[in-house]
């Protein structure tokens, strides 16, 4: 996929206010704090709403967009929230970690993973009283994004992410009305409007996969190609541990995202963020041509790791490396 040379929409470029979205998101700070609300926010408590409007707007001149990001889309959000039961079903941590994870991918998630809720995994200004968050990630079809980056003309992979958006919202409502059915409170939390949680650390620490270059988690099966929401629950649970197969030295090798990237907002070197030495994409840079290329995802289709069946052999290839350099 060769890199177009990129001249920004004026229109984005004009919408963009006086203060650096890098800024709000901490790049450079030495400080370890949590994230600040941004972007998918509410407009009343973030910077960049009137951006966030000017983008929304334009991806709903598309109506197969629109269609899939309306209140009623084609397979729905999922049910409204249930009542919890009066009464506690008793079972262990072990017990109920097995039927979360099994009625979640028996209700259209495709993989999951829980962890013990950190205040990290909460943006400022809110709060999570809950213990535990359970992960759940749907796969996007790769042929349907592969087509990236959309356009009007052709939006096929803007409503690929649209309709796992909403099968993403089906299933975490799915589990928290399961869990509430069972006496414990869950709260269901879907995306691409973002609230208090904080998904991709908390993805991290529950085993879904490791942070990529292109500042998009990648899973060992799936690559980048799928969404996430959450549940937070008081059910005792049994968390899971972050899974470390390789990508941090993969993306110090790979030049696919970086070199595709239509803006050149990806770095080859990571750079501190709020306290952390990490990847980080440029939002400045990202964001107008995200608006005007519907999401774009340019950088979760030509990353190695998403294209199907190819996690095993990259894998094998990490591991014959690390062979080679014991010897």
């Amino acid at each position: 996929m060769p890199k177009p040379s990129h001249k920004p929409m004026q229109v984005f470029v004009d919408a963009m206010p006086e203060v650096s979205g890098n800024t709000i998101n901490g790049l450079g700070e030495k400080s370890v704090r949590r994230a600040s609300p941004f972007f998918w926010h509410p407009p009343k408590i973030q910077t960049h709403g009137k951006l966030q409007k000017l983008v929304t707007d334009y991806q709903h001149k598309s109506p197969e967009i629109s269609r899939h990001f309306s209140p009623t889309p084609p397979g729905g959000r999922g049910p409204a929230p249930a009542e919890q039961a009066p009464a506690v079903r008793e079972n262990s941590a072990e017990a109920w970690t097995a039927e979360v994870k099994r009625f979640a991918l028996d209700n259209e998630a495709d993989i999951v993973g829980i962890a013990r809720m950190d205040p990290m995994f909460v943006y400022e200004g809110y709060e999570v009283e809950e213990p535990w968050i359970i992960l759940l990630g749907v796969a996007m079809e790769y042929d349907e994004l592969a087509e990236a980056p959309p356009s009007l003309e052709n939006p096929t992979a803007a409503v690929v992410v649209a309709k796992e958006y909403n099968r993403a919202a089906r299933t975490c409502r799915k589990l928290a009305n399961h869990i509430l059915e069972q006496g414990y409170f869950a709260k269901a939390w879907q995306g691409p409007y973002a609230s208090a949680v904080n998904m991709l650390p908390a993805a991290v620490a529950a085993g879904l996969g490791e942070l990529g270059k292109h500042g998009s988690l990648i899973n060992r099966e799936l690559g980048s190609r799928f969404r996430l929401s959450a549940v937070t629950t008081d059910m005792p649970l049994l968390g899971d541990t972050p899974d470390e197969f390789g990508v941090d030295d993969y993306c110090m090798r790979c030049q696919a995202c970086t070199n595709a990237c239509p803006p050149e907002a990806i770095s080859n070197d990571k750079q501190l963020v709020r306290g952390v030495q990490k990847w980080y994409v440029d939002f400045d840079k990202c964001i107008p041509y995200f608006g005007e290329a519907l999401g774009c995802a340019v950088c979760i289709v030509i990353c190695p790791w998403s294209r199907p069946g190819a996690g095993q052999k990259i894998l094998s290839r990490l591991a014959k490396r690390g062979g080679d350099r014991g010897r």
